[in-house]
């Protein structure tokens, strides 16, 4: 399976020269824990909300006026849209990180987080699980035996 088949797209992103108040908005507004920074369909960074707190928030730092790219977290580690989940897997894994930004060349195309590799996980799992509910449903109850209990 590749990245492409799990990737949320298009991302949410702001600009780098966007205020931290206004990424903070359109965190909320999009209900999600980070923004890509792109300009002109290119990743620049990425900002999380935790990056707002400890590091504009936390110091008193002006969220009208500071912008995205003073605090986002550049170089971030990122996986191509053809590649496949397992690439995703070690890249989460090597990383630490929990979202990865998906990018096809230097363009920016989408966004992967842990949440959707657990998604894929459990549906795999219901998956699997209509068959076999659906046979054991099918199938008598096995008959106990009666053991008698040994008293010493």
């Amino acid at each position: 399976m590749k990245i492409s088949d799990l990737m949320i797209s298009p991302p949410v992103t702001v600009a780098p020269q966007a205020s931290v108040r206004a990424a903070a908005f359109r965190m909320d507004e999009q209900s999600v824990g980070s923004v890509l920074v792109a300009e002109d369909g290119t990743l620049r960074g990425v900002l999380t909300d935790r990056d707002v707190v400890v590091r504009a928030v936390a110091p008193g730092l002006p969220t009208d006026t500071t912008t995205v790219a003073e605090l986002m977290s550049t170089h971030p580690v990122t996986v191509d849209v053809t590649d496949s989940v397992d690439a995703a897997y070690r890249a989460f894994r090597r990383s630490g990180v929990r979202r990865l930004p998906v990018v096809d060349g230097r363009r920016l195309v989408g966004v992967l987080t842990i949440d959707d590799l657990f998604l894929d996980v459990f549906q795999r799992f219901a998956d699997l699980l209509g068959p076999v509910s659906w046979s054991t449903l099918q199938e008598p109850p096995a008959r106990q035996q009666h053991r008698p209990t040994v008293q010493s």
